[in-house]
């Protein structure tokens, strides 16, 4: 794992990639000599995250080597990189290697360690190996092993089975305990109708959301389908990252005349501008075979406008058909512009969005909780909107467009303002909805990126009340439409709405006015919190397999506690215009005022 102190001190925790000697090793070469299909040794459709990547890694190693007869040799070692298909291990003497050459294989005895591979793999390891080579290199002496079964499998066999069997049993009963829950709510419902109206809509949203979100599966790569596309990066103070976002928008499994990149520094005051240079300047000495110069360029601003402003300049200077928004500090993995673009072959088809996540995951308590609302968020949620080509939010870090869209709607969307005030955040939701009042807007999960999650608890919370603001205004603007489009997403969409906004006057009642009122305890309430909130981890688990599904009942939790709370400052306050994590000119205005009047 790689740690990154960010200018809030706290270190994330991110996975170490081991570098190619080359910048853009998956970029297919013009003379055709190699490929990303050709290296991999298999199709263009997205591979497992890890099948052609090398973790750098720092854990003991114990080898167990059988000699002749019975006898058995226990060698000690450090991992030094890994990936699911081998192990680089680094021990003290050469007799050591010897003994390996001589044996041919053995047994690896490690644990992979949370945050040096993707979600999934942290476990105890027992798998067998063959010995592939040494390596020799000044001090150290190395050992590199092929595993005998893939690690993925190895894993599967470890702990699938066990997750799939008991997150089913769980899954379940949870459902069929809702359920239950539910029909005692239509056996009282006379007692108090709006109550109980509320709790079988809550009920009826959240499983009808699991249920279309099973039955969601992505559009199949066609490799003869590459359009061309043009990735836009809209940055502003993004010193830490913006380098490694644009390496990944580069290092794309694409063809090179179909795909460019430009990044459009927002007038930052911190070294982006430095480091977008800088890159740029390397990626030119890659040589001539790569075309950088015709396929990556970045835009100054001359004064801080705003995200929509960066963006719009970005696509009104693409040259190709399809426009691709990305975060500045989200990482594409090399195959998410084929797989994101396929839903297009569709001519009705005007967005679609990627799948997110957290590349800071193992960094505290806050990020593992985000990791799992994040996968819920995007592979339930979205999905059942995608299994309806009505997905209501094509998000920030990975969305792609067709550009006439963007470009007929960019001047009421740059203009947009709501009771006076204009728009300075939730670009992507008022972009979707611009596109989704004529066009269908899908979800491709097999397109995937990671972003940077906050990992200190004001940030976080700052971030959460600019999206509810912006989720509430959005919303407002969908509702006037969303009632033409599927009857099954319409009304999805309008529970979705009536859940959240109405969800603090309904916990306000149950666990206060209640008891207060008629002595009564809010069991059965309580419990259908924590059923929903274990509906949410035990999903996780079923297709994660991941240790981290445990916080998806932290994060239920501490949305009741915490973040449900900031909705009823959102009614009130969703006009305001400030970003709070971030100064834009906004933000500036308002801090100027309120220094005046002190």
């Amino acid at each position: 794992m790689i740690k990154i102190r960010r200018k809030n001190k706290v270190q994330d925790i991110l996975l170490e990639h081991k570098k190619d000697r080359r910048l853009l090793p998956n970029v297919p070469d013009a003379k055709k000599m190699r490929s990303g299909q050709e290296r991999r040794g298999s199709s263009v459709e997205r591979l497992d995250p890890i099948s052609s990547t090398r973790y750098l890694v720092q854990y003991p190693v114990t080898i167990t080597c059988h000699l002749q007869g019975f006898d058995k040799k226990k060698i000690s070692g450090n991992a030094v990189d890994i990936s699911t298909s081998g192990i680089l291990i680094q021990v003290e003497h050469k007799e050591d290697i010897k003994i390996l050459e001589d044996s041919g294989s053995a047994k690896l005895r490690f644990h992979v360690k949370p945050g040096t591979m993707p979600e999934g793999y942290e476990m105890n390891m027992r798998i067998k190996a063959d010995f592939v080579r040494k390596v020799e290199q000044e001090d150290e002496m190395l050992i590199a092993m092929k595993f005998k079964k893939d690690l993925k499998q190895k894993a599967k066999e470890k702990r699938g089975n066990y997750a799939l069997a008991s997150s089913c049993i769980l899954l379940t009963f949870i459902t069929l305990f809702i359920m239950l829950m539910r029909a005692e709510s239509i056996l009282y419902f006379k007692f108090n109708k709006w109550l109980y109206l509320y709790s079988i809509i809550t009920a009826v949203f959240l499983l009808t959301r699991y249920l279309f979100g099973s039955f969601y599966r992505p559009v199949k790569v066609d490799s003869e389908y590459t359009p061309s596309v043009t990735i836009i990066i809209p940055c502003f103070n993004e010193e830490v990252w913006i380098q490694q976002t644009i390496l990944s928008c580069m290092n794309q499994n694409y063809p090179m005349d179909k795909l460019e990149v430009i990044v459009v520094d927002d007038h930052s005051n911190d070294r982006s501008v430095e480091k977008i240079k800088e890159i740029t300047e390397r990626l030119y000495l890659e040589g001539e075979e790569y075309a950088i110069p015709n396929r990556l360029r970045y835009l100054l601003q001359k004064q801080n406008a705003g995200k929509r402003e960066a963006l719009a300049r970005g696509t009104l200077e693409a040259k190709h058909d399809l426009v691709v928004f990305v975060d500045s500090d989200s990482f594409l993995d090399p195959d998410a512009i084929r797989n994101l673009v396929q839903p297009f072959k569709d001519p009705k088809m005007g967005g679609v969005a990627g799948r997110t996540d957290v590349a800071n995951t193992y960094t505290n308590v806050l990020t593992k909780m985000q990791s799992v609302r994040y996968y819920i968020a995007f592979r339930i949620m979205k999905a059942a909107e995608g299994y309806f080509d009505a997905v209501t939010c094509l998000s920030g870090p990975l969305a792609c467009y067709r550009k006439e869209l963007v470009k007929s709607n960019i001047d009421a969307w740059l203009r947009q303002s709501f009771l006076g005030q204009k728009a300075t955040f939730g670009d992507d939701r008022a972009m979707t909805n611009f596109i989704l009042r004529g066009y269908r807007t899908g979800y491709q999960d097999t397109a995937v990126c990671s972003t940077v999650v906050p990992n200190k608890y004001k940030v976080f919370l700052k971030q959460q009340m600019r999206w509810k603001r912006s989720w509430l205004r959005e919303s407002l603007m969908a509702s006037k439409f969303m009632w033409k489009k599927e009857p099954f997403a319409a009304v999805s969409f309008y529970m979705g709405l009536l859940v959240p906004v109405v969800a603090p006057i309904v916990v306000v009642y149950n666990l206060i006015i209640a008891p207060l009122r008629f002595g009564i305890f809010p069991t059965t309430f309580l419990i259908g919190m924590l059923m929903m909130a274990m509906m949410m981890s035990v999903v996780q688990l079923l297709l994660r397999k991941s240790t981290t599904w445990i916080f998806g009942l932290v994060f239920c939790l501490f949305y009741e506690g915490v973040l449900l709370w900031q909705m009823p400052i959102a009614w009130v306050t969703f006009w305001k215009s400030t970003w709070g994590t971030r100064m834009t000119p906004n933000d500036i205005m308002v801090q100027e005022k309120r220094e005046s009047r002190k």
